[in-house]
């Protein structure tokens, strides 16, 4: 499966951010530029409505979940209420999970899933834009930076879609990776059968059948094209799936750019960040304001 993420991001017709909807959830379907509707939620920062700032003032954190995740897993909820903190959150699910359409790519067209979210976050009012990833989204936050960027606004509809940070989560740093038997377990569920059905009906994830073609950008490769936007790689070194050289390649192909964490006793993805870890990474998203 190929991806061009030239084209615009349709909008939602969800109404604008307003002093007559501050404070209030919204949830609506976003659509792709390939024709996918992507179920999305924003929640308003908690500490806007004593000092009443516009939301241009504030950041808003996207965050792209986990494969066999979605935007009302418990963990998901955990993670948006702790960055509503320090600003607007936009939670989606990838195409695939939950109730979103289509069927999951494991990371090759759900880089369309987020920049259908990014550029919601920003018609609601914000200018700044956090994407954080976990797992498969730490990937996809990755190859998203990579593709659109605001330097390049060329193509249309690319610059509303960029990111101004971004925090990858237990991340691969490669493809096909097998070293693991939770990844061996993972392309047994991708590519039989048998494990996409145990995917749809055990883990509410329904997964695309065909293989990539082409392979798409790889994390490391994308890592380079990042700079100059402020980039944090977050590993644990308990991560039962990717071990500590998949990070450390990710922070080698950005030396003096990317940020790297790994945390002592954590293991894989948003059920092992712990609340900490959450808030350092919102006091690390706030300090990258130009």
């Amino acid at each position: 499966m190929h991806i061009d993420p030239a084209g615009r991001v349709v909008r939602s017709t969800a109404i604008p951010h307003s002093e007559t909807n501050r404070g209030t959830p919204i949830r609506t379907f976003l659509h792709t530029v390939d024709g996918v509707t992507i179920d999305s939620v924003y929640d308003p920062p908690t500490f806007v409505y004593d000092a009443s700032p516009s939301p241009s003032r504030v950041p808003v954190f996207v965050i792209a979940h986990g494969f066999t995740g979605d935007a009302d897993r418990p963990h998901v909820r955990r993670v948006a209420e702790t960055f509503a903190q320090y600003g607007g959150v936009v939670t989606f699910s990838f195409r695939g999970h939950g109730a979103s359409g289509g069927a999951s790519t494991v990371g090759d067209r759900e880089v369309l899933d987020l920049a259908a979210a990014v550029e919601w976050a920003r018609s609601l009012g914000h200018t700044r834009v956090v994407t954080v990833g976990f797992s498969m989204g730490g990937s996809v936050v990755l190859r998203h930076a990579a593709l659109y960027r605001e330097d390049e606004p060329g193509r249309e509809g690319r610059t509303d879609a960029h990111s101004d940070a971004v925090v990858s989560v237990s991340a691969p740093a490669r493809w096909y990776y097998r070293g693991t038997a939770p990844m061996r377990k993972l392309h047994w569920l991708v590519t039989r059968p048998e494990g996409r059905l145990v995917g749809r009906y055990g883990f509410r994830t329904r997964i695309h059948h065909e293989e990539w073609d082409p392979v798409p950008l790889s994390p490391v490769e994308a890592v380079p094209r990042i700079a100059p936007t402020p980039l944090l790689i977050v590993h644990g070194d308990r991560d039962g799936y990717f071990p500590l050289d998949h990070p450390r390649m990710l922070a080698d192909a950005a030396p003096g750019h990317a940020e790297l964490w790994l945390e002592h006793g954590m293991g894989h993805a948003e059920n092992a960040a712990p609340d900490e870890l959450l808030r350092r990474i919102g006091d690390w998203a706030v300090s990258q304001e130009s």
